[in-house]
């Protein structure tokens, strides 16, 4: 049985481009993204582009001023900071939802784990970021709650993490060894469970070069 391809839509496609230009670099802090220079790029009309953008200021990656148009925010530490209490709580939550689930079944984790791993095997950050981030994203899925889902994925924790270490210098950790006893600690049914979720979380707030580790 073959897996049908997932299909995004056209704003969720353009979203991602320029997502990927801000990482990448293409657009740096404070410098202006042109809407109608994306839509002849992309060969799209403006109408998509506006949504998408509306979506990333909803984000805080960009910012948007009367006759000054869309420009890429300044990332500051605090920015970054602030995300992390929310998060944490918005865990603990999926965590006591999940509970039951994940002692049955932790499979959607498990492979999240063993990359992670193998990425700090090849200190590779770009897989300690997307793994990190992808095994917070299946707990959280698993409270099957599609509120919590998306208020947890509008923190935009994945495209923050990697500006973060592009223009923060931020130090990038994979705590598989955590991860692991957090499955642990769901297979056995432990009861401190969410906290020990939320003690994880504020435990991985990312800190700068010149922050004591």
């Amino acid at each position: 049985m073959t897996t049908a391809p997932v299909v995004h839509s056209l704003r969720e496609q353009i979203r991602e481009h320029i997502v990927e230009g801000i990482v990448s670099g293409r657009w740096k802090p404070g410098e202006r993204i042109v809407e109608r220079r994306i839509a002849t790029e992309l060969e799209v009309s403006q109408t998509p582009v506006r949504e998408a953008l509306r979506e990333l200021e909803s984000l805080r990656l960009i910012e948007s001023a009367p006759n000054k148009g869309v420009r890429v925010r300044n990332l500051t530490a605090a920015d970054l900071e602030e995300s992390y209490p929310v998060r944490a709580g918005l865990e603990a939550i999926a965590a006591e939802l999940a509970a039951e689930r994940l002692a049955e079944d932790c499979s959607a984790l498990e492979p999240h784990v063993a990359a992670l791993y193998e990425a700090d095997r090849n200190a590779d950050g770009t897989s300690q970021v997307r793994h990190t981030v992808a095994f917070h994203r299946e707990l959280v899925r698993a409270a099957g709650n599609s509120v919590l889902l998306h208020t947890w994925e509008g923190l935009g924790i994945e495209v923050f993490t990697a500006l973060s270490i592009r223009w923060l210098g931020t130090v990038q950790q994979s705590y598989a060894e955590e991860h692991e006893e957090l499955v642990a600690a769901f297979r056995r049914r432990d009861p401190r469970i969410a906290d020990l979720v939320k003690a994880h979380v504020l435990g991985c707030a990312p800190h700068t070069d010149d922050e004591p580790a």
